[in-house]
């Protein structure tokens, strides 16, 4: 499924609440850039049998007290298995997740740090890591400049 199409389907399956629908429209452009500098069109993601993401706590090697939350998202099934937490939990399992939705999901997982992405298959020592901080500031800026923009237009030419 192409991303403009995962887009479409984030929208049909967000709850009508009258906003998050129209949400997703509005920051799906910061979605598409985030995702065009991904490889993969869907992931697998580690989740347990309650749907919860499986979140690893990784911490920094020579200060200790630093540490940080990721999920991983792997290329193929074949990457789970052979990743460095293999599932070896009967109550975990891998699904794949289409990229935009793993994108848009960032931005409710307040207790994660990043996404790490591991782009090549049979290689789960290299990943590309999508920080949600990154990911808040680049949806604030495309929307600053929406806003700005629509003030732009609506500014009367006869002002002076």
């Amino acid at each position: 499924m192409d991303l403009d199409k995962q887009i479409q389907a984030l929208v049909e399956g967000a709850p009508k609440d009258g906003s998050t629908p129209q949400l997703i429209e509005s920051i799906a452009p910061v979605l598409k850039t985030l995702a065009h500098r991904l490889r993969h069109l869907h992931y697998y993601v580690m989740q347990t049998l309650d749907d919860s993401w499986v979140m690893i706590t990784l911490g920094h090697r020579s200060q200790t007290e630093i540490e940080k939350n990721v999920i991983y998202a792997f290329p193929t099934l074949k990457d789970v298995a052979a990743g460095p937490f293999a599932l070896s939990d009967p109550n975990v399992i891998a699904v794949p997740v289409p990229v935009m939705e793993i994108l848009f999901q960032m931005l409710a997982m307040t207790s994660i740090y990043s996404m790490i992405f591991f782009e090549t298959p049979g290689n789960v020592t290299v990943g590309t890591e999508v920080q949600r901080a990154e990911l808040e500031t680049l949806i604030h800026q495309f929307l600053q400049s929406q806003v700005d923009a629509d003030a732009q237009i609506n500014i009367p030419s006869d002002i002076a």
